[in-house]
């Protein structure tokens, strides 16, 4: 479709907006047409109709989504392209939910704006299911790469299919996945996550398809996996790139024929189960590594989701930390604590490797230590980019060490401080053999052991 012959309908309360996207479509070769009320657009209706319907979400009287139902009583394909100022989730999945092709937050780039009236002359309206709209306010987010995932979770508000979550440790893929259920048709069934990598794998195949009496030692009982717990539901999978392959040879028959056998058992369970999977792991170089089941990663991959780092999301920082601060607060049943310009200033330029989820356990932190209702500069610990901690002598391996300890943690690795121990006395002795030339007695003297513990340890950590 020509731009010539694109006719476009805008409708806002307000006239600034009404003249930017009215001079930009038209100089884009369009014809627009604007209306300060919905009224004076269904009057206009009677005579000529538009391709594309530009519509602000609140306006006095009927509001952009009571506008969408009116229009749609005339022409059911009608695109609806809605404006709003609060690209929050609820707003998104409104959006799409009450049929709009599509949803444009506040401020927005007048060539986005044409761009989209564009694609959505040339498609038209995808049809979406009206039902009844769920606050989640885990999700929060202004940032153009979660203004995405909001668009994702609303286009898929009216279905069933399977999803893949896929971004690193803590930028929230479950809240992803829990949002993707409570706006399904399923949201009134079982929502039931399992974190695969936090269950033995001997164990995991119980986990998930339950057992009979009997089935090995130590089953006394029956027992319902996570299938037939989320009959009709949503099962959630968390970390699938660290799944067995016999395990994945066995969901991939699930999936494809929606039946199983619990462990020791003789009947095939049928199930009616909506699969969503999520990993921090690049699945594609899995599969070509032959680590993880080309048909399965298919399978799964129905449609990706990325959630966003939060060094990618930083104009939500501060939105994130008041919220979390509030939820901190209420946990405890104080009052929240509020952040001063320069406390709220070291945090939002920090890098946040645990993104998310070490945000929410900053905010506890903060809120337990930090003294009285303003949690001021001097309170941020080293480890979040503050100077409360430091020492100008040991600054840069301190902050270095905290930061992986924080990474690992908030990827809920386990045995960490055994893990790293070897790591840092391997350095340490490496450190002080170098300095002295080889000669263990006087590395032993830095390190403060005897020769014959050093001896011991060169051995034990195989350093020659």
């Amino acid at each position: 479709m020509r731009d010539s012959d694109i006719t476009v309908w805008l409708v806002d309360d307000d006239p600034s907006i009404r003249w930017v996207l009215e001079k930009a479509l038209r100089e884009a070769g369009m014809q627009a047409t604007s209306f300060e009320n919905s009224g004076g657009l269904l009057a206009a209706l009677t005579d000529n109709a538009p391709d594309v319907v530009i519509a602000d979400i609140r306006m006095p009287g009927m509001d952009g989504l009571d506008l969408i139902g009116e229009l749609h009583k005339v022409n059911a394909q009608l695109p609806v392209i809605i404006i709003t100022a609060h690209s929050d989730l609820e707003s998104a999945v409104s959006a799409y939910q009450s049929g709009a092709f599509e949803y444009l937050p506040k401020p927005f780039d007048v060539d986005e704006a044409t761009r989209l009236v564009r694609r959505a002359a040339s498609q038209g309206v995808a049809e979406q299911s009206s039902r009844e709209v769920l606050e989640f306010p885990g999700l929060i987010g202004q940032a153009p790469s979660m203004q995405e995932v909001f668009r994702a979770i609303g286009r898929l508000s009216g279905s069933s299919m399977s999803v893949l979550v896929t971004g690193e440790s803590g930028t929230g893929k479950e809240l992803i996945a829990r949002a993707l259920h409570e706006h399904s048709p399923r949201s009134e069934q079982p929502f039931v996550a399992l974190n695969t990598s936090a269950i033995p794998a001997e164990l995991l195949e119980s986990e998930l398809f339950g057992h009979e009496r009997g089935a090995f030692t130590g089953a006394d009982k029956r027992r319902l996996g996570r299938f037939e717990q989320a009959h009709k539901g949503t099962l959630f999978l968390d970390e699938i790139g660290d799944m067995p392959q016999p395990l994945q040879t066995r969901l991939l028959r699930v999936l494809a024929e929606g039946e199983f056998f619990r462990v020791g058992g003789q009947t095939s369970i049928k199930v009616d189960v909506r699969v969503l999977a999520a990993t921090h792991q690049d699945l594609e170089a899995k599969v070509a590594r032959g680590e993880f089941r080309e048909d399965l990663f298919h399978r799964l991959n129905v449609i990706r989701i990325n959630a966003p780092p939060l060094r990618e999301r930083r104009p939500d920082i501060a939105t994130l930390l008041e919220h979390y601060l509030k939820v901190a607060a209420a946990e405890m049943e104080i009052q929240p604590k509020s952040l001063s310009a320069r406390a709220l200033g070291l945090l939002t330029n920090f890098r946040w490797p645990g993104n998310v989820r070490q945000l929410v356990n900053a905010c506890r932190r903060l809120t337990v230590l930090a003294p009285g209702r303003e949690i001021r500069e001097q309170d941020i610990p080293a480890e979040l980019g503050g100077d409360f901690g430091r020492s100008s002598n040991d600054v840069d391996w301190q902050e270095a060490l905290a930061l992986w300890a924080v990474q690992q943690i908030d990827a809920g690795r386990l045995d960490v401080l055994k893990n790293a121990l070897p790591e840092f006395e391997r350095t340490l002795i490496r450190a002080a053999l170098a300095h002295t030339g080889g000669k263990r007695q006087k590395a032993a003297e830095l390190l403060g052991w005897g020769r014959n513990t050093l001896t011991r340890k060169i051995k034990e950590l195989n350093l020659g």
